[in-house]
């Protein structure tokens, strides 16, 4: 370890009531099948020998000077909206805390390491190939700059699994993610389920001094109603780029979301291949409670179901519906900069422009169907990419009177950074895609023959994306956790 790493299991200042000691399951094998070198480096512990990462990320012995034993959460959550209080973390825990050069306190935890008080009937571990989706989604959102968790570590376990969603027996793997948080708007259910406000108080002071330090000065109710307005605020940045992205997260339950406004837990998700606003990515979710359009709907009410829980420490319900209000006017506004970021042009100074392009882009996607990623490689900067579009394999949808109209309004925005294009990921030809069939595809040539090389080659075009686009999230106060290297 170098002297980057800096241990600080903060959590363990909570006490008793918020976490159960547990230990992790043995394993028969540990090969290795990836490592997060990057961020491995920005934590201090890119140096480790691969003896010694599968010690602490295989056979999860303590690193130094932190939690020991690991700790399992304690939190409930509506699942599709039906409240469950059985729940909490069933395969996994939180392994290791430490800070970044910045200061930022950062969260290692596990998926797939065995049984936990929370695992009920399940057998506590995660398939090989669910790692391999959760890598895929987390890296590709990153670098399209959605404030994410990073995959950090992934081991193949060698023990056969049954599962009924997958071919059985499944091969298995155990996974390790770095997160801002790993607090979720449930684990404040679960306390106000339990009539525990000084539990819920203890979970705002302990959140505000860990990831929203500019409220520190606040005291009494004013201080649960600033934490409330940080965590929806974050919420809505994080809804509006999961938009712009393409990307249908499939399960967003109250567990499912976090206080620093992070996405995570990677289960079912999708990219969109075209526009559809009712395209879901869950084949259990036969409403469509989770579909593409409706992502924003489901994180307001699951903040609502957060405020619920705040009511034991907070009796201005008033200041609270305020706050959530709040929400659709800055998404709103979010949500149009977001795609202009993804078109790679300024907002225009008239900011109703901006909302025009995208009803106009809208519009343009949902008749012309053309291909998502494609599109927007193809508008990349605006105007400065015009030529390039008579060469894309979608020039003839680029036609019509949605087109004109679009086109006239995106060629009205200035472009932002064009010398983007001259990357070798947009003169290249083809952008990079993570559709169902992109994903299905490598998984079967791993599932088949233990070839790799679909994997590799689909997280080196993510890298070439990210290296091209060079973007990260936004966060608008200094306490807010901010991605991307120190």
């Amino acid at each position: 370890m170098t002297a980057a790493y800096q241990a600080d299991p903060r959590i363990l200042d909570l006490g008793e009531g918020f976490y159960d000691p547990v230990e992790a399951a043995e394993f028969p094998q540990s090969l290795l099948r990836w490592r997060n070198q990057r961020w491995a480096e920005a934590t201090g512990l890119g140096g480790l020998s691969d003896a010694a990462w599968a010690a602490h990320f295989a056979r999860f012995e303590p690193l130094a000077d932190n939690l020991s034993p690991a700790l399992a959460l304690r939190y409930h959550g509506h699942q599709f909206r039906a409240y469950n209080p059985q729940i909490g973390d069933g395969r996994g825990f939180l392994f290791a805390q430490m800070r970044d050069e910045a200061g930022r306190l950062l969260d290692l935890g596990t998926k797939g390491t065995g049984r936990t008080p929370y695992s009920r009937t399940a057998d506590g571990r995660l398939t090989l190939q669910g790692g391999v989706r959760e890598v895929l989604a987390a890296q590709r959102l990153e670098a399209l700059g959605v404030l994410t968790s990073k995959p950090f570590s992934l081991f193949e376990t060698g023990e056969d699994l049954m599962r009924h969603d997958e071919p059985s027996p499944a091969r298995s793997g155990v996974l390790v993610r770095l997160s801002w948080s790993h607090i979720r708007m449930g684990t404040f259910q679960r306390h106000a389920y339990e009539e525990a406000p000084e539990r819920i108080a203890a979970l705002i002071d302990h959140c505000i001094a860990a990831y929203y330090p500019e409220l520190a000065a606040l005291e009494g109710e004013a201080r649960t109603l600033g934490f409330l307005k940080a965590v929806t605020d974050a919420s809505c940045r994080l809804a509006a780029s999961w938009m712009a992205a393409g990307f249908v997260h499939g399960v967003l339950n109250t567990d499912n979301l976090n206080v620093t406004g992070e996405s995570f837990d990677y289960g079912p998700w999708r990219f969109l291949p075209t526009y559809d606003p009712a395209f879901t990515a869950a084949y259990f979710d036969e409403t469509g409670l989770y579909s593409y359009a409706r992502q924003p709907e489901a994180v307001l009410w699951n903040l609502h179901q957060l405020a619920g829980a705040l009511t034991l420490v907070c009796e201005d319900q008033d200041a609270m519906a305020e706050i959530l209000d709040g929400f659709a006017p800055l998404y709103e506004r979010l949500i149009v900069e977001a795609f202009c970021v993804r078109m790679g042009v300024a907002v225009a100074d008239d900011r109703n422009r901006s909302t025009d392009l995208l009803r106009a882009m809208l519009t343009f996607l949902r008749q012309s169907q053309a291909g998502w990623e494609r599109f927007f490689y193809d508008v990349f900067c605006g105007v400065a990419s015009e030529a390039r579009l008579k060469d894309s394999p979608q020039a003839d949808k680029y036609a019509g009177e949605h087109w004109d109209a679009f086109w006239t309004l995106l060629a009205a925005h200035e472009p932002a950074r064009p010398e983007r294009l001259n990357h070798a990921y947009f003169t290249r030809g083809a952008p990079a895609t993570m559709v169902y069939e992109d994903v299905t595809s490598l998984w079967a040539r791993i599932a088949e023959a233990d070839d790799w090389s679909g994997f590799d080659a689909a997280l080196a075009d993510i890298e070439l994306m990210r290296d091209a686009l060079d973007l990260k999230p936004a966060a608008e106060t200094s306490g807010r956790p901010q991605d991307g290297l120190p």
